[in-house]
């Protein structure tokens, strides 16, 4: 019999149960809820990085096209990475984290 696979994992940062389905993304690469992640890929999608460290979300940039996207940076290695917004992200805590991004660019 093959191995049953979770659909959902626990985030290291807040706790909640999360799903691997993201809405409007190929891979989920962060909580919907804190939007923080997890330091796994080296490529997007590849899950091959050693350093498994905590991805804080710390800004929202927009790309040409208009599309908007979080800025992550890893706690443990200072990787920086920019991934795709998903349906489900929390409207709140992007909120939050687009004035935050406008404060630092204007200090």
């Amino acid at each position: 019999m093959a191995a049953q696979h979770s659909k959902t994992f626990i985030c290291k940062h807040c706790g909640r149960d999360v799903p691997y389905a993201a809405p409007g993304t190929h891979h989920r690469n962060h909580c919907p809820f804190c939007l923080y992640s997890r330091h796994v890929d080296i490529v997007r999608g590849d899950r091959k990085s050693r350093c498994g460290g905590m991805m804080k979300p710390i800004g929202i940039v927009e790309r040409p096209d208009g599309e908007f996207l979080i800025v992550h940076q890893c706690q443990g290695c200072g990787f920086i990475s920019k991934n795709r917004i998903a349906g489900d992200d929390d409207d709140t805590v992007l909120s939050t984290l687009s004035r935050q991004s406008l404060d630092d660019r204007l200090l």
